[in-house]
């Protein structure tokens, strides 16, 4: 069934379904308004909220994982909250560029998160994703390579959109619980934009 919105923007990025190719031309063309349309014309908080999250759990020094970047909204928050070590992914070239504009990131690469991340195990205190699990974007297995690459104690704090929530996340957290892999700290409902959002934080085990 086909997500549906009363926002056009949205209505094409909820219903992409030609894979990562279709998924990045989108974004092209969405980059040179998408702080506008999403901050001034949604709402969209989930970047501040995130970054108050995990300000609340780690040190300043923390050397963290921007996954599903964008153009950069969530790595400003870390940064106006005093976090000096940001990377940054994304699968559109051109989102990356804005976030670049922003200066708030040491690095910023490609990557794609429905695919295995080229970043070394462990290589991340811990690792925010805004944003990203929600409709036609990267589904529950996307958590997988975030907990490879986050240390042990580490946490992952990322937005899951309300309507995708049923999609099989729990089940596959109890999976990565049962693994030994990382466990639920907390499952929050917050403000996203023009919905809700769960707001999920594990810990790497």
């Amino acid at each position: 069934m086909a997500a549906t919105s009363q926002n056009p923007i949205l209505e094409r990025i909820y219903n992409l379904d030609g894979g990562p190719e279709e998924c990045r031309d989108a974004y092209k063309d969405w980059a040179k308004t998408y702080d506008e349309d999403t901050v001034e014309g949604m709402g969209y908080v989930a970047p501040a909220v995130t970054a108050d999250k995990i300000a609340s759990l780690l040190k300043r020094d923390a050397v963290i994982l921007d996954a599903g970047c964008g153009t950069g909204l969530a790595g400003v928050e870390l940064a106006e909250r005093g976090f000096k070590t940001v990377d940054g992914m994304d699968i559109s070239p051109d989102m990356l560029e804005r976030a670049r504009e922003k200066g708030a990131y040491r690095t910023l690469q490609t990557e794609d998160m429905t695919q295995p991340l080229s970043y070394e195990t462990d290589a991340y205190d811990a690792v925010v994703c805004v944003g990203t699990f929600t409709h036609a974007h990267v589904g529950p297995k996307g958590f997988d390579e975030l907990v490879r690459i986050t240390r042990r104690g580490g946490p992952i704090v990322a937005t899951i959109h309300e309507d995708v929530w049923g999609d099989g996340y729990e089940a596959h957290f109890a999976k990565l619980e049962a693994a030994g892999a990382a466990k639920i700290a907390s499952i929050e409902e917050a403000p996203y934009h023009l919905n809700k959002c769960k707001l999920v934080t594990l810990d790497v085990l």
